[in-house]
């Protein structure tokens, strides 16, 4: 007996040994930047849509498969040998994966390839349908009866469900735009084209920049160097003239909106009314702090009625377009942040007020639907945490909730056809993902998908969510710090701050990791404590906590994040005399500014893509926030970095994408140009090939760069 101990020692041994070693892997830097979105992504199910009331879809290895309510093993509904096969025997090119995809009924799959939509009947494996338009073709939009929009350069046309081709327009002038995104897709804006409900009519944004200036970004492809111009509005400057013009393919003529004056107004939530007569149109002025919902006639293009206005002394941002009911095509569902939180309003189309479908000191951040006979409507909302997502239901008489989604966490959900079934997925700083099936109130029919741990063989630091008062001492601040391996209280330890800052994000979440990147953890095996904060002026907090930078960016947010210094200094196990700050676009801002404001906190900085003088940024975002520079000369003074050059004293590394059309080079070279001038050492770095920010392998290169700068200065 004793012998056999002994050998099923020795073999256990190894494996004992394995486990061990398995649990002790750094993460590398291609783990942090690759493997975060590979793998080591935890296991989820890949584009899930509804086929029918009884069974959901989703894409698993080379093929699309079903789960049935009942259970049981997923079904292949069809493979991509399947399609392909089809696709060869109609001519047409072969697909590499399974693209995104619909369903047009239980058995007709809906998907486009490169310049190709198709429609396949899954029972008899054979194509129903296909249009292929120019393969220059971009930005292309499908009516459900076959009818395609697309735009090639800076026009736009149709191919009609027999192929047959309509030019909308034939512009020579590149400075005038047709059938693409306006306002650089300011409010919500994420096409230029918005089909009628039956498909005989195309509205589109019809976009004049040739009042704007050329901005030159350099092309150091070319033997030599070549400009390549953009239109590029900046605060305070000429910006594009935007019209909504609609297309009747039975008489081949374009009406235009009469939206009148100033021409440098925005147009945004652009809807058709559910008889195809008349479009809604959010126009909003210039100052952004006045915004009329006006309904047009799509015929004439005549101004039938101003359903209602919202003004604001700060800003006022539509973001959505009207959500029309169904069953009572006069009544409308409006979203708007009049309250100071982003909620739901039932109008009727004579824009009178019949309610407030949502109240309360928290969000709606979408709407998931309702069932057929709209009794119920589903949302997705803050209430119960502002870093959780989750999902209630709406009795839509008399206005009364119930949440459907009950673990702790971030939940995405799809809700079936007959609004009884969703899939409910999750995921929280503990848990990877998990997916469940629920019924509409909640209660959990069957697991789907529970995914292991993809780190568990990783040797990860231990994260928590804080919550701190900001510097008003009353607002609440969420956060996340991580902190060391191999942790020891005893110790002292230096900080890394990272931060982003602004309107429009949100980087601490109660989801997988705390929404974290790997990178961050990557440091924190390194021997740094991590903390991300997310100050007052960043999203999902409502508008109060978002508005009250309104014409001083930097000030208010610096503030709250030294809020968060003085929580790292309060832990007692961080070297206060080796504190770090790193962030990209707003968040480089944010690094710049607190360097030079706190040299006798942040000892190292980097500063990825940052806005310098918000003077060289754009007209949307940036007179939203700061108004002209004409009408607040002072804000803009006040946090123009390149004028506090002079105050530099810890080590600071710029880098930028020498092509970036977001936030323009010319930013950080304008700050490079200060601290010569004022004598003061910076580190700068350029990536020549990148935009606004450094994507695909070179992400390795610019993370090792951030780290070793750290290591150099910091350590």
């Amino acid at each position: 007996m004793n012998k056999l101990k002994i050998i099923f020692l020795f073999i256990l041994l190894p494996v004992l040994a394995g486990n061990l070693y398995a649990q002790d892997k750094m993460l590398t830097m291609r783990d942090a930047v690759v493997g975060q979105v590979s793998y080591l992504y935890p296991q989820y199910l890949s584009m899930i849509h509804w086929k029918d009331t009884k069974s959901f879809t989703h894409v698993k290895s080379d093929a699309l498969v079903a789960e049935s309510l009942k259970g049981g093993s997923a079904k292949e509904v069809i493979t991509l040998e399947e399609i392909n096969e089809i696709l060869k025997a109609a001519g047409k090119d072969a697909l590499k994966y399974i693209p995104q995809y619909s369903w047009k009924d239980e058995v007709i799959l809906c998907m486009k390839n490169e310049n190709t939509f198709i429609e396949i009947n899954t029972k008899t494996k054979k194509l129903e349908f296909s249009n292929s338009f120019d393969s220059r073709g971009e930005n292309s939009d499908k009516h459900k009866t076959g009818r395609v929009a697309y735009t090639v350069e800076n026009n736009l046309y149709i191919s009609d469900e027999r192929e047959q081709i309509f030019a909308v327009s034939e512009e020579k002038n590149r400075g005038i735009v047709y059938g693409q995104e306006v306002h650089r897709r300011e409010f919500g804006i994420n096409k230029g084209t918005f089909w009628s409900p039956d498909g005989s009519k195309l509205a589109f944004y019809r976009k004049d920049e040739t009042m704007v200036s050329d901005y030159p970004i350099v092309n150091i492809e070319t033997r030599v160097a070549s400009l390549e111009n953009i239109k590029y509005p900046m605060a305070g400057m000429a910006s594009q003239n935007v019209t909504l013009g609609v297309y009747s393919l039975e008489n081949e003529e374009i009406v235009y909106m009469k939206t009148g004056e100033p021409k440098d107004q925005y147009l945004t939530s652009v809807t058709w009314s559910p008889d195809g007569k008349s479009i809604y149109i959010a126009l909003l002025n210039r100052e952004q702090n006045h915004m009329k919902l006006n309904c047009y006639n799509a015929s004439t293009g005549e101004l039938e009625k101003t359903l209602f206005e919202e003004k604001n002394d700060r800003y006022v941002e539509p973001q959505t377009p009207l959500m029309f009911l169904k069953t009572d095509p006069e009544k409308f569902i409006w979203q708007s942040r009049r309250d100071g939180y982003n909620h739901l309003y039932l109008y009727d189309t004579n824009g009178k007020l019949v309610s407030q479908i949502t109240k309360g000191d928290w969000l709606v951040t979408d709407i998931i639907g309702f069932d057929p006979k709209e009794e119920y409507l589903f949302i997705e909302s803050t209430e119960k945490s502002p870093i959780e997502r989750h999902v209630y239901k709406i009795n839509m008489k008399d206005y009364s909730k119930s949440e459907v989604t009950k673990e702790e966490g971030v939940h995405k959900v799809h809700l079936s056809p007959d609004g009884k079934y969703l899939t409910d997925g999750y995921s929280n700083i503990k848990t990877p993902k998990v997916i469940n099936l629920i019924d509409a109130n909640g209660k959990k029919i069957r697991n789907i998908l529970t995914s292991d741990n993809p780190l568990k063989n990783y040797k990860m630091p231990e994260a928590e969510l804080i919550t701190i008062k900001s510097a008003d001492g009353k607002t609440d601040l969420h956060g996340r710090l991580i902190k060391p391996i191999d942790f020891d209280k005893s110790k002292k330890y230096p900080a890394i701050v990272y931060v982003y800052g602004g309107p429009h994000a949100q980087l601490v979440m109660n989801s997988w990791l705390g929404a974290s990147r790997l990178w961050q953890y990557l440091m924190a095996q390194k021997g740094y404590v991590m903390l991300t904060i997310d100050n007052r002026g960043s999203a999902n907090r409502g508008f109060e906590f978002e508005s009250v930078i309104h014409r001083n960016v930097g000030e208010l947010e610096m503030a709250d994040q030294m809020k968060g210094i003085e929580y790292l200094q309060e832990l007692g196990y961080v070297d206060m005399e080796r504190i770090g700050v790193h962030g990209w676009s707003y968040g480089g801002f944010m690094t710049t500014s607190l360097i030079l404001n706190h040299p006798d906190v942040f000892k190292v900085a980097v500063a990825g893509g940052p806005v310098i003088d918000w003077s060289l940024y754009e007209v949307m975002y940036g007179e939203r926030y700061m108004d002209t520079p004409q009408e607040n000369p002072e804000g803009y003074k006040k946090n123009n970095l390149a004028l506090q050059a002079n105050k530099l004293e810890g080590k600071l590394m710029l880098i930028h994408g020498a092509i970036d059309p977001v936030v323009v080079w010319q930013n950080s070279l304008k700050f490079i140009r200060a601290c010569v001038e004022n004598n003061k050492q910076v580190d700068y770095f350029v990536y020549p090939r990148h935009e606004h920010n450094v994507s695909g392998m070179d992400r390795i290169h610019l993370m090792d760069k951030v780290t070793n700068y750290f290591e150099d200065y910091l350590k």
